[in-house]
């Protein structure tokens, strides 16, 4: 793996990866807001085919918009961001779907929460995004397109675009090939 927008603190260690969240840094491109930033911290492997990822998330959010998760980028006009986003007080379960220009959906947390678990499914032009409190139980959030046969780099992010950074921990975080859904249903077709 490796760093985009490298932020100054950081460790990798056997069992989690943490980072002090670069200040005033984000992703988005253009809607609403008018400005494009693809300055943030990521951390990521490539990773092509069909794929499921899943990361827990803990973060000392402080400041509007600070946010922490999974990311899946094919450049810097096509990418997906799924995971908590602290606004307004509130945690927010967030995913960023961006093709030129940035979409954002949210579902307002009723308390807080220590740590969230993410996971996004790779299939064919499609992700779908899940999350969890338990790392068990799922619920889907989204499902968003994203360009076949191309491999993608996925991995963790952390943005604090209002803010002066903040502390998050990632654990759990795997990246596990699927059996090719073409390719499954070519042989079962061919029997």
């Amino acid at each position: 793996m490796q760093w985009f927008n490298e932020p100054e603190n950081w460790e990798v260690n056997p069992t989690s990866i943490r980072m002090f969240v670069t200040p005033q840094t984000d992703y988005w491109r253009i809607s609403h807001y008018g400005f494009t930033v693809d300055d943030a911290p990521f951390y990521y492997g490539e990773y092509g085919g069909e794929f499921e990822v899943t990361v827990k998330i803990t973060g000392d959010y402080k400041a509007r918009f600070d946010q922490a998760g999974l990311m899946i980028r094919l450049d810097q006009e096509n990418y997906l961001k799924a995971g908590i986003e602290f606004v307004d007080g509130k945690y927010n379960l967030s995913v960023v779907v961006t093709h030129h220009t940035s979409d954002w959906s949210v579902i307002k947390l009723d308390h807080p929460v220590e740590s969230i678990y993410i996971k996004a499914v790779r299939r064919l032009d499609a992700i779908e995004v899940f999350y969890s409190f338990d790392g068990k139980e799922y619920v889907m959030m989204r499902n968003a397109w994203m360009v076949d046969n191309n491999p993608v780099r996925v991995g963790v992010m952390g943005a604090s675009p209002d803010g002066d950074g903040f502390d998050v921990k990632f654990e759990e975080f795997r990246v596990k090939h699927l059996p090719d859904a073409r390719r499954m249903k070519w042989l079962e077709n061919n029997k």
